[in-house]
């Protein structure tokens, strides 16, 4: 078979004409009608309704953080501490992960109080938080599937424990596009100490989705991205042409095999070809004020979370759609007080100055931001005396979130005197997807990918948006 010289993207100019005039007609139609509900690149195209966020900062602490110390106090828990765990607490209940035997009960040892105009509880642990206590939406009543870290994870990312499906930053790729063509949609950091918790592709996967729409690891020391410079000898204008060939290259092949996937390496080269002069200006600190360094408590190239939290301010404000942070080291079988003290230390500053930095530059209106881990943990001991700690647990923990539409100040839902189960105003990891959704003006029971013969969305079956949380 003989190929053509083009590609089938290539127009006649009768063609291009006629399609560029329905074009920019139906631009204008759109625009006309409701600009607001105009989404973009994506492939809704017009939000389902009005969006209240335009984009999402997820800081996600991998392992889990304790509800109990940090969110949640319990007089009851405190009082009985140290006797064993009464025994319909474990009605429901999946065996623990590494406890065996029956526990006893471990209160908090730290103080809480009200901070704000709203009353907000929160920990001795983050007392920079509880200046920005206003701000935050928290929810008590969080519960998962699952109590296994990467299951968890996967679960909290993409609502299913296989890992194999998108996650929440790809499904917004691909609905809503980005807003800046010379960075990634979906963007990935990473902090914290190792404790044996990989953090897995799966975690920021495109699953079934064009890999286009998978989350990019930026490194947390040197170049945040490989290969930014041309080879010595090299110059802008080589590259250039280089690329020039090899999109000929795939147009034709593209032509003859019609596999998305070499559409989307088109559009992968070019935007690492932007990306080269993009993520340099980006990763360049030098312009940031000694005044918002302190702020953060990040230095300009020392790798930290706290570093990372001014670099999501800069990439949302430069039009990423989905930032996400994980920081390792929440996991504390043992030795909680040291661990946690230690996590709280490092995430407090930065986060309570994200949201201050956000809300002054006029961007925590319509910039979600979310907190929390794969689930909670114990409000019984893995381990009596000084170096007690806290096991897994999924049957009732806390979250929050600021901006984006959310009602400031709102405490939502609780758990039972001792911490164990949700049982008030109970919100599923399914129910917080669908908000998310819903506030970034997309209906989670229409955004849809058709594969392996049926249609799948991030809630699955399951999810409802939870219209108390919103203002």
């Amino acid at each position: 078979m003989k190929l053509p010289l083009h590609s089938s993207a290539d127009l006649t100019r009768r063609s291009f004409l006629g399609r560029s005039a329905g074009g920019l007609g139906s631009v204008a139609l759109a625009s006309l009608m409701n600009g607001e509900l105009f989404a973009g690149q994506g492939s809704l195209r017009r939000y389902h309704h009005t969006p209240k966020a335009k984009r999402v900062i997820f800081l996600f602490m991998a392992g889990g953080p304790s509800h109990i110390d940090l969110f949640d106090p319990k007089p009851k828990l405190n009082e009985l501490d140290g006797k064993p765990i009464p025994q319909d607490l474990l009605k429901g209940h999946q065996q623990f992960a590494l406890i065996r035997g029956t526990p006893g009960l471990k209160g908090s040892p730290y103080a809480f109080r009200q901070h704000g105009e709203s009353g907000t509880v929160v920990s001795e642990l983050l007392p920079h938080l509880a200046k920005v206590a206003d701000e935050l939406t928290v929810i008590r009543s969080m519960h998962t599937d699952t109590n296994i870290h990467d299951p968890g994870v996967n679960f909290m990312n993409s609502g299913t424990l296989l890992g194999d499906r998108p996650t929440l930053g790809s499904w917004l790729s691909y609905g809503l596009g980005s807003a800046n063509d010379a960075l990634p949609a979906y963007t990935v950091l990473t902090s914290g100490v190792s404790d044996g918790q990989p953090l897995l592709q799966s975690f920021w996967g495109n699953g079934f989705l064009d890999s286009r729409h998978a989350g990019v690891p930026f490194q947390n020391s040197g170049a945040p991205v490989l290969y930014l410079e041309n080879p010595k000898g090299i110059t802008t204008k080589d590259r250039r042409r280089e690329l020039n060939l090899l999109k000929w290259m795939n147009h034709r092949q593209h032509y003859v095999l019609g596999d998305p996937e070499i559409a989307t390496r088109i559009a992968s080269y070019e935007q690492a070809f932007r990306m080269q002069e993009s993520v340099p200006e980006l990763a360049d600190l030098g312009n940031e004020s000694d005044k918002t360094m302190e702020l953060y408590g990040a230095d300009r190239v020392k790798p930290s979370f706290a570093r990372n939290c001014l670099m999501a301010r800069r990439l949302v404000e430069r039009g990423v759609r989905f930032v996400q942070l994980y920081d390792r080291g929440w996991d504390s079988h043992t030795d909680i007080d040291r661990e946690h003290r230690r996590q709280c230390g490092a995430a407090d500053q930065p986060i309570a100055a994200l949201i201050s930095d956000l809300k002054q530059r006029g961007l925590l209106d319509d910039t979600l931001v979310i907190w929390g881990g794969e689930f909670g943990r114990t409000p019984v001991a893995q381990v009596m005396g000084k170096t007690w700690g806290r096991d897994h647990h999924p049957h009732g923990f806390t979250m929050w979130m600021a901006g984006g539409g959310m009602k400031p100040g709102l405490t939502y839902g609780a758990t039972d005197e001792f911490g164990y189960h949700a049982v008030e105003n109970k919100v599923h990891v399914h129910d917080l997807h669908a908000t998310i959704l819903h506030q970034l003006g997309i209906d989670h029971k229409r955004l849809t990918f058709r594969s392996q013969g049926r249609d799948f969305r991030l809630t699955d079956v399951h999810g409802r948006v939870v219209k108390d949380l919103l203002a």
